[in-house]
C-alpha cells in the first residue's frame, strides 16, 4: 500500500500551506482518511480525519479552527489545508487510511511517507 503525502515547507508563522496525499493503486473510495503529524522527540499524534464521503471532518483541539481536511474522491487525493500556523505546528505530516470509522481517531493501519512542515516565528 502506497501513500504519499507532498506540500511541506519552511514558512513564517501565520503562513498557510496545503497538504496532498495520493493513493495511486489503492481502492480509495470507501477509506477513512487523516493526517498525523510527529515532531522531534514527541510521539505521533492524530491531527485530522475525514469519511469516505467527505463528510464528518473531525480535528485536534490543536488544529480546530486553522486546519481544514478535504478529499477529492475522483483524483484519490486528500488534502489538508493549514492556515495561521504556528512554529508548534513544527512536525513530520503523514497521510493515514482506515478501513472503517472505529472512532476518533480511527483504526488507521496504513500511513504514508511524510512531508516536512517547519513554521519559524
Amino acid at each position: 500500500v502506497q501513500l504519499q503525502a507532498s506540500g511541506g515547507g519552511s514558512v513564517q508563522a501565520g503562513d498557510s500551506l496545503r497538504l496532498s496525499c495520493t493513493t495511486p493503486g489503492r481502492k480509495w473510495s470507501r477509506y477513512i482518511m487523516g493526517w498525523f503529524r510527529q515532531a522531534p522527540g514527541k510521539e505521533r499524534e492524530f491531527v485530522a480525519q475525514l469519511d469516505w464521503d467527505g463528510k464528518r471532518p473531525t480535528y485536534a483541539d490543536s488544529v480546530q479552527g486553522r486546519f481544514t481536511v478535504y478529499r477529492n474522491n475522483p483524483i484519490k487525493t486528500l488534502y489538508l489545508q493549514m492556515n495561521s500556523l504556528k512554529p508548534e505546528d513544527t512536525a513530520l505530516y503523514y497521510c493515514a487510511a482506515a478501513p472503517e470509522w472505529s472512532g476518533v481517531p480511527a483504526n488507521f493501519d496504513s500511513f504514508g511517507r511524510g512531508t516536512q512542515v517547519t513554521v519559524s516565528s
